[in-house]
């Protein structure tokens, strides 16, 4: 069965981190681009962070550049999100999930992505 799982998420305050993961099962997930995304309620989903597959290439949004970080280890079959200074607008469910055409990130078009995950929520509050 091909999923992702994601993990790591919690509650934490403001300024602190926190590493996330999403975890491939039933497919090798370093034949693919891999896109962390983010939600609150009410929010349309918004592109956080993607990781290119031929060159580790990576991409932030405006919002998190400087205090995320993408990074994979195929051997695990896993991706990372590490999350440092963290602010209580990073609050929200995160879900990777697979770019469906392309080695390389290309954008966060939602709909260009298969195979989301549950998510894991992150709460940023003092």
């Amino acid at each position: 069965q091909v999923q992702l799982v994601e993990s790591g998420g919690g509650l934490v305050q403001p300024g602190e981190s926190l590493r996330l993961s999403c975890v491939a099962s039933g497919f090798s997930l370093g034949y693919f681009a891999i896109g962390w995304f983010r939600q609150t309620p009410g929010k349309e989903r918004e592109g956080v962070s993607c990781i290119s597959t031929r060159d580790g290439s990576a991409d932030y949004a405006d919002s998190v550049k400087g205090r995320f970080t993408i990074s994979r280890d195929n051997a695990k079959n896993t991706v990372y999100l590490q999350m440092n200074s963290l602010k209580p607008e990073d609050t929200a469910v995160y879900s990777c999930a697979v770019l469906r055409s392309g080695y390389y990130c290309s954008g966060y078009v939602p709909s260009d992505y298969d195979y989301w995950g549950q998510g894991t929520q992150v709460t940023v509050s003092s």
